[in-house]
C-alpha cells in the first residue's frame, strides 16, 4: 500500500452531520499520497506482480488496465501509458471500465476470453490504480477512498483459479452518484449521491434480491449449496453494508474484510481481491477451498466470482 496512513478524523467531510456517518463507517485509517497518480500505483502494483511470477514485463502478452475513475488528461491513454512504463512493448494492450468497483469484472471476462482465443497467449496482467475521483475523499453517506494498486496476472493454470463469473447490471442508476467537473476548479470536485433516499433504500433492496438471485443461480449452475462455500468476500465500504449483505444473504464474511476496511478504507475495484489475498495469507481460506467474491456498484452492477484458493504465491 503507498502513502502514509491518514487517520478517519483528518479525512475532510461538509458537517457535522456527514461527520458523524464518517465516524461510523466502520474505518480507522486510509492510504493517502497525493503526489502518487493512478498509473503510479498500477505500475508498482504491476512490478511487484511481475517481480514476484519471476516474469518480465516485456514477455507479456497482453495487458489490460482497468481505467481511472479520472484521468490526469483527457484524450490521452493511460493504458498505453502504463505499457511504455513497464516495458511491456509486445503486449496487446488497453483499458475497460464503466462499472466503477464492479470493472475488475469485465477485466476478467476479457481476460478470460483472450485467453481461450489466443492458445498462444500465455499470460494476461489486469492492472488498476485506485485514487479518489474527487480531492474530497468521503463520499457521502457511503465511504471513504483510498489509494492503492494492484495487478493480477492470469493464466490457463495457477495456483488461485477463477472457476466461473456473474454479472448483472441496471442502467436506472447510471447516474446516482456522479461528479460535476465542468468550469469548477478540481478543488470543488464532490461526490455527489443525486438521490440518497433510493441509494438507501431502493437500490438496498434491489441489490439484496440481485445478489440473492445470482448466488442461487451461480451455485446451481456449479452444482454447489451453501455448505460448499468456505468464505464469501466482499468489497469494503462501511461496516454497516457488510452487515447488511450477511443478513441479506444468510452468510459470513471472512474476518479479512472488517480488517481491511478498517486499515484502508475504500480502494475501488481492489477491494476484493485485496481481501482474497489477506484471507489467504492469514490462512482463512485453506488450498482447494471455494470462495465467493462479491462486488456491488452504485452505477448499478453487480457481480460474483467463485474462486478456487490455492496457496498466497500462486498465479490467479
Amino acid at each position: 500500500m503507498p502513502g502514509s496512513e491518514l487517520p478517519i478524523s483528518g479525512v475532510r467531510t461538509l458537517d457535522e452531520a456527514e461527520r458523524a456517518t464518517r465516524d461510523g463507517l466502520g474505518i480507522d485509517t486510509v492510504r493517502a499520497d497525493d503526489g502518487l497518480c493512478a498509473v503510479t500505483l498500477a505500475e508498482r502494483a504491476a512490478r511487484r506482480a511481475l517481480r514476484e511470477a519471476g516474469r518480465d514485463a516485456r514477455d507479456l502478452g497482453a495487458l489490460v488496465v482497468v481505467e481511472s475513475r479520472v484521468q490526469e488528461t483527457f484524450l490521452s491513454s493511460e493504458a498505453t501509458r502504463l505499457q511504455q512504463r513497464l516495458g511491456a512493448d509486445a503486449a496487446l494492450t488497453f483499458s475497460v471500465g464503466g462499472l466503477g468497483c464492479v470493472s475488475i469484472t469485465p477485466a476478467l471476462l476479457t481476460a478470460r476470453g483472450l485467453l481461450a482465443a489466443d492458445p498462444s497467449l500465455r499470460e494476461v496482467l489486469v492492472v488498476h490504480g485506485s485514487k479518489p475521483a474527487a480531492a474530497l475523499r468521503y463520499r457521502h453517506p457511503v465511504t471513504v477512498n483510498g489509494d492503492g494498486g494492484q495487478a493480477l496476472l492470469l493464466s490457463r493454470d495457477g495456483g488461485t483459479r477463477i472457476l466461473d463469473i456473474a454479472q448483472v447490471t441496471n442502467g436506472r442508476y447510471w447516474d446516482l452518484f456522479h461528479v460535476d467537473y465542468r468550469d469548477r476548479p478540481t478543488a470543488q470536485w464532490r461526490e455527489e449521491c443525486t438521490e440518497p433516499r433510493t441509494y438507501s433504500f431502493r437500490l438496498a433492496m434491489e441489490t439484496r434480491n440481485r445478489l440473492a438471485t445470482l448466488l442461487d443461480d451461480l451455485l446451481r449452475r456449479n452444482g454447489l449449496a451453501r455448505g460448499d462455500i468456505a468464505g464469501f468476500v466482499s468489497q469494503n465500504l462501511s461496516s454497516g453494508g457488510f452487515t447488511f449483505l450477511e443478513e441479506s444473504l444468510d452468510i459470513a464474511l471472512l474476518p479479512a474484510c472488517r480488517d481491511n476496511l478498517r486499515r484502508y478504507g475504500h480502494l475501488g475495484p481492489n477491494d476484493i481481491f485485496l481481501n482474497l489475498r489477506t484471507a489467504l495469507d492469514r490462512g482463512e481460506l485453506a488450498p482447494g477451498g471455494l470462495a465467493v467474491l462479491i462486488n456491488v456498484s452504485p452505477v448499478a452492477a453487480w457481480s460474483l466470482l467463485l474462486v478456487e484458493a490455492g496457496s498466497p504465491e500462486g498465479t490467479v
